[in-house]
């Protein structure tokens, strides 16, 4: 295929085109589609597809949604509630994360419904986050500070809730939206949204310890379900990692 004699911004977009379309229908794509500057244009091509990923993470909207997708399946209405954004913002942001193959969306009736693109989605999603933990001191100092706070000084660590799920000594609280419970949860938990948690109260029981979590460090509605907890007098503990965390620790879910 060759663009010779047509002027050079229509020539790149066709030639972006035309290589793009090629490897979407899973076809070779020959150096000869670039007949200017075969290695300079290559180049340029693939760099500017490697940026899509840059541009769909550079909005901390987006990366609110994508954490919120890493429950599980949502739809629109659902993560306009979950991330407090108007529907229209959501959609916005969606048509981005799509755009750059993050996620995968379904019809179900009237309803859009969203999801991670698949597990590889997901895993450097997570690792993004640890990069960015690792690399920026401001995140590992605002850490700290919540770390002190009451709610997160006693916490419990997964292979120890383990052990007392498998030995039945501990009663499970999710505090998180119930649809994102009933996509998946920690064996024998028990939804309990934060919005309802004092409907649950009298539930609770007296002779077992009280373990609640959310979606993990950077959320906080297991430790606003544990200060309603203690101000009812009740013993209980976070556990810092989320349901994301567990599963990718290799534990089990139902």
């Amino acid at each position: 295929m060759s663009f010779m004699g047509l002027p050079g911004k229509l020539v790149k977009s066709l030639e972006q085109q035309s290589l793009t379309n090629m490897m979407r229908k899973g076809h070779n794509c020959p150096m000869s589609i670039f007949p200017e500057s075969p290695d300079g244009n290559f180049k340029e091509f693939v760099y500017d597809q490697f940026s899509r990923l840059g541009k769909a993470f550079a909005s901390p909207q987006r990366l609110v949604i994508l954490n919120i997708l890493c429950q599980g399946e949502h739809t629109v209405e659902a993560l306009a509630l979950h991330a407090e954004l108007s529907f229209a913002n959501v959609s916005r942001h969606l048509q981005v994360l799509k755009a750059a193959n993050l996620v995968s969306v379904r019809r179900n009736g009237k309803y859009l419904c969203y999801n991670l693109a698949d597990r590889q989605a997901l895993e450097f999603f997570i690792a993004l986050r640890g990069f960015a933990l690792n690399r920026y001191p401001e995140i590992r100092k605002v850490l700290e500070d919540v770390a002190k706070a009451p709610s997160r000084i006693d916490q419990i660590g997964m292979n120890d809730l383990f052990m007392k799920i498998n030995d039945e000594k501990v009663y499970i609280i999710d505090v998180r939206p119930h649809e994102e419970y009933c996509e998946s949860h920690l064996p024998g938990a028990v939804s309990m949204p934060l919005a309802a948690i004092n409907e649950h109260l009298e539930k609770l029981p007296a002779d077992r310890e009280i373990v609640v979590y959310c979606r993990g460090q950077f959320c906080i509605l297991a430790d606003q379900a544990l200060a309603v907890l203690r101000e009812k007098g009740f013993t209980a503990r976070r556990m810092n990692e989320g349901l994301i965390d567990w599963k990718l620790a290799g534990f089990p879910v139902q």
